[in-house]
């Protein structure tokens, strides 16, 4: 089963290919109204700890630590739980992760579309 998992800015506007849109910043993103995010949901049990994305601070130099650390934390129960929602969610049709992270590309969205993307263990 191939799954279409992408990432985007929840700046950005809605795509009609966007499929389920959800929001996987712990923070609700400033100056956006739940009428622009076109959400299915947001998912904060999935993002990184307050410490964890403090101590990364979105620094280019420490995302392969900061996933390292950041699969760590998808262990806990209530993260996992929250991650096989999104694998659910991948399974049945387009699933793009929303972040309101500047670099998408470095951002936790990123780490879980790699996950979510690969065969279930």
């Amino acid at each position: 089963m191939t799954t279409n998992v992408q990432v985007r800015r929840i700046y950005d506007a809605a795509e009609p290919t966007d499929g389920k849109r959800v929001l996987v910043d712990r923070l609700w993103p400033r100056g956006i109204s739940k009428e622009r995010a076109a959400l299915f949901e947001w998912c904060k049990d999935v993002a990184p700890s307050p410490e964890l994305r403090q101590w990364y601070a979105h620094d280019p130099e420490k995302f392969d630590e900061f996933a390292g650390r950041y699969l760590h934390e998808l262990e806990d129960p209530e993260r996992s739980a929250a991650l096989d929602g999104l694998r659910a969610l991948a399974s049945d049709g387009t699933l793009t992760l929303l972040t309101a992270s500047k670099r998408d590309d470095i951002s936790e969205a990123t780490v879980l579309q790699g996950i979510l993307s690969s065969p279930a263990p």
